[in-house]
């Protein structure tokens, strides 16, 4: 089977008694730690348009070791009343799993091993039936979907089978916010758009948006890729970022999900940290990175041809036509020894070019954007800067 190496490394035991029968052909896979509004996100789901394979929900109720006693209790209601929920919502065509709540170690609790938890065990599950194009659903217990969900993600990965994943177009639940909150919300989600974006003008062949309510991928896919890390946070960003690599990554916007904008202290950053930030008055979301670093990026992305089979000399003497921000960064950053890595192991052009950016990712460039703004520029108004790169776009 496809992924008995992958299961065997991870050690994973299944955690549904039941195998899949007939198999599914999607999976969505939902982490849950004391979240109230669950069944809102189950009945969403229930209500959705059926696609023509089967449809399987695994809900996995999490909570560290060391979890205090409310925590504890509010996830032990949590799993009473979605099997509640699901005993009363049995349908035709789509399975519902409330599992937990699952002990996560203290070292690791958090949002990445529950979705790898959850990711591993729809894995097991599609390993059954060794169906590696089955699809694998990233979603959160506060998120919301439109009804044709389920089928326009099917229709996309039929009608674009090379795909590894996909992006889903989203927008976050504003309705009865206070003035503030919405404010907040409505600005992270043009920064959102608008580092998309300028990533794109710059040359980087990889942009998109990495919410963890809003990304699918297949089952192969995962497994290659390694599978879902562990990281406390931002394990989205991570994992979609390397996803990439090994393949193209697309984007389904013909249906939607709704993530919740909620406050929220549990992980270190993300949506919600920064949203309390906002509210705090600790964080000005009307500012964001000048459109200025992109472009410094966006002269340097069209020379990399220039850079296949150059010497060391060669290598200085390309830093002196650069710009100042990216020729100082690629230097204090020792760049040149990836490159020597990249010239070493690529005997053709068009095998650096994609390789290249496996090296100068997107962890790289947030690097280097952090860095320029320490040195060459001063963060600038967010509409402005909007303005400014579409003017650009338009040119």
């Amino acid at each position: 089977m496809f992924a008995d190496k992958y299961l065997h490394k991870n050690q994973h035991k299944p955690l549904i008694a039941e195998l899949p029968e007939p198999v599914p052909g999607i999976i969505v896979v939902i982490p849950c730690l004391r979240e109230p509004e669950l069944l809102k996100t189950l009945s969403s789901l229930n209500n959705c348009e059926l696609p023509q394979c089967r449809v399987e929900v695994i809900l996995l109720i999490n909570q560290s070791e060391v979890a205090d006693e409310e925590t504890a209790r509010l996830n032990a209601q949590t799993k009473a009343e979605a099997d509640k929920w699901i005993e009363a919502n049995k349908k035709s065509g789509i399975q519902f799993y409330a599992l937990g709540p699952i002990q996560l170690k203290k070292k690791w609790a958090g949002a990445g091993l529950a979705r790898k938890k959850g990711m591993d065990e729809a894995i097991s599950r599609f390993n059954c039936h060794d169906c590696k194009d089955g699809i694998l659903v990233s979603l959160d217990a506060d998120t919301l979907v439109v009804k044709n969900y389920f089928r326009e993600i099917e229709k996309h990965f039929r009608n674009h089978p090379k795909q590894v994943g996909a992006t889903l177009a989203f927008e976050h639940q504003k309705q009865d916010l206070e003035q503030r909150h919405y404010e907040g919300i409505e600005l992270y989600e043009l920064y959102l758009g608008y580092y998309k974006q300028a990533l794109q003008y710059s040359g980087y062949p990889y942009s998109l948006f990495t919410i963890g309510s809003a990304f699918a991928v297949t089952a192969e896919a995962y497994v290659k890729r390694g599978g879902m890390n562990r990281r406390q946070a931002g394990e989205d960003f991570y994992f979609l970022q390397n996803l990439v690599q090994i393949g193209q990554v697309g984007e389904i916007t013909s249906t939607k999900v709704y993530p919740s904008a909620r406050l929220s202290n549990r992980v270190p950053f993300g949506t919600g940290p920064i949203l309390q930030k906002w509210m705090n008055g600790e964080e000005d979301l009307t500012l964001t990175y000048n459109f200025g670093a992109f472009k410094n990026l966006q002269q340097f992305f069209a020379q990399t041809d220039c850079l296949f089979k150059i010497s060391e000399s060669g290598y200085k003497a390309f830093l002196s036509t650069l710009n100042k921000p990216v020729s100082e960064f690629l230097e204090l950053d020792n760049f040149w020894i990836e490159l020597q890595d990249l010239i070493k192991n690529c005997s053709r052009p068009e095998t650096f070019q994609l390789r290249f950016f496996q090296k100068f990712n997107a962890f790289k460039i947030l690097k280097f954007l952090n860095f320029a703004h320490e040195k060459y520029y001063k963060k600038a108004d967010l509409r402005d800067q909007i303005k400014i790169l579409n003017a650009e776009l338009k040119d």
